[in-house]
């Protein structure tokens, strides 16, 4: 079984997730949440949204608008991975790089999930644990990292992290 996790922040389709060092963590609401935590770019920084969600148009198109919004709102590199295949590339930089990204960690819940053969659990638990794991390693690593958890309709939960992050940009 998967463990409980309480959200430092709960705002309709997003749940937010903190280092428990995060100074973003002890404001209120997803879009003061979000604009603190996208306010701790320094010049020389990047912006990586890491992706634990279905790789489709739909949800590209979203993530990319989100990525665009920082990019343009704080004149800093931004990246874009679907996770968990970044683990293997762009993710090792993170991780053992030089401390400059801010990372936005996007999961959800599976719609459906495929179960391992001779195993009680499915690929989203595994896919779940590789979101922890690069989560937990980030924050070990002294690097500035904040989790959004969409739930079960991705869409949704996409579409109101890019109408949030885009009015806290504002």
């Amino acid at each position: 079984a998967l463990p409980d996790e309480t959200p430092v922040l709960e705002d309709g389709a997003l749940r937010l997730f903190s280092a428990t060092d995060d100074p973003s963590a002890a404001t209120s609401g997803a879009g003061a949440c979000l604009a603190a935590h996208v306010g701790r770019l320094r010049p020389g920084d990047y912006f990586a949204i890491n992706a634990y969600v279905e790789r489709n148009a739909a949800n590209e198109r979203e993530l990319q608008a989100i990525r665009h919004a920082v990019r343009d709102a704080k004149q800093v590199a931004t990246t874009l991975g679907f996770g968990p295949r970044l683990l293997h590339s762009t993710g090792q930089l993170h991780k053992g790089g030089q401390n400059a990204g801010v990372f936005l960690h996007v999961t959800s819940d599976d719609t459906r999930d495929v179960t391992i053969p001779g195993r009680t659990y499915g690929f989203g638990a595994v896919k779940y644990c590789q979101a922890q794991g690069d989560f937990e390693v980030l924050a070990a690593r002294g690097r500035r990292v904040l989790r959004v958890h969409l739930g079960a309709d991705v869409a949704a939960g996409l579409r109101a992290l890019r109408e949030t992050v885009t009015r806290s940009l504002a």
